[in-house]
């Protein structure tokens, strides 16, 4: 299994609650991500979360419980982490990650089809 289906349906479950937001599951990125308004929001890895937020909170969320910095061609990607289940098991933690992911979204660039 290349993601965790019950942490899957706690997002999907999540995001149901959000109005006025058009979301589409894709696999994606050896995972399922989900797509708010057609734009990579959240995505689940493994065990783990894949963040998208905005690169001005790098500072903030590098600090918390279960962070993983993005690495790609030997760099940090601002603005991406991953969070490791220790970092999103409580309920406030949780929801922590999915606000930062959805109030980016309305800024966040669509990607290249």
């Amino acid at each position: 299994m290349a993601y965790s289906t019950e942490l899957a349906d706690r997002v999907r479950e999540r995001l149901s609650l959000e109005n006025n937001m058009e979301i589409e599951e894709k696999k994606m990125f050896s995972g399922l991500s989900f797509l708010v308004n057609g734009k990579m929001c959240i995505n689940i890895s493994h065990e783990n979360l894949m963040c998208r937020y905005d690169p001005e909170l790098e500072d903030e969320v590098s600090e918390k419980k279960g962070f993983l910095p993005m690495i790609m061609k030997g760099k940090q990607l601002k603005g991406y982490c991953y969070v490791e289940p220790s970092g999103f098991k409580k309920p406030d933690d949780f929801e922590y990650w999915i606000k930062i992911c959805l109030d980016y979204n309305p800024m966040a660039k669509v990607s290249k089809k």
